[in-house]
């Protein structure tokens, strides 16, 4: 997702039009539509004090309406390999590459990362958790998405603590 579409997907969350989202930035109530339609159209990119703006009147963490900086799946492997220069250099092992059985064809195996980060770990856990209550229906689609975009003030380390953040109804 872009920036803009991540912006669209806030607001429609939080039930704001283009216009009120707008009129609460502070733009003038002629243009304030257009120019937040523009933001999510990507015609114009929020500069980062725009999109903190945007974020706390969304009331979600601005990590996710930016823009991710891997663009594909080569600058991804890159930060792999990057990852594991770093942890050369520090005699560390962050992660392993394994093999894990296919789901569906279980003679079959795919590769895998298993990262040696036990708060990474802690986190994907924790994820692997919101989909499966997702999937089960033991929470709202509304709030997976409370929960994802104001991770990690929502966490609740799989149900051990309570989060910083109230996203559950």
């Amino acid at each position: 997702m872009t920036v803009g579409e991540r912006i669209k997907y806030a607001r429609k969350m939080r039930g704001l039009t283009q216009k009120e989202l707008g009129l609460r930035i502070g733009f003038d109530e002629n243009t304030a539509d257009v120019r937040v339609a523009q933001y999510e159209s990507g015609t114009r990119t929020p500069k980062l004090d725009m999109l903190t703006k945007i974020a706390d009147i969304l009331d979600v963490n601005i990590d996710s309406l930016r823009e991710p900086t891997l663009e594909d799946t080569t600058s991804f492997l890159h930060l792999l390999f990057n990852l594991e220069m770093e942890a050369d250099k520090r005699h560390t092992n962050n992660f392993s590459i394994v093999s894990v059985p296919d789901d569906t064809f279980k003679e079959q195996t795919h590769p895998a990362i298993q990262f040696h980060n036990h708060l990474l770990e802690e986190f994907l856990l924790e994820w692997q958790l919101r989909r499966i209550e997702l999937r089960n229906g033991t929470i709202t689609k509304e709030e997976y998405d409370e929960w994802m975009f104001n991770f990690p003030a929502t966490s609740d380390n799989c149900g051990k603590s309570e989060p910083e953040r109230k996203w559950r109804r």
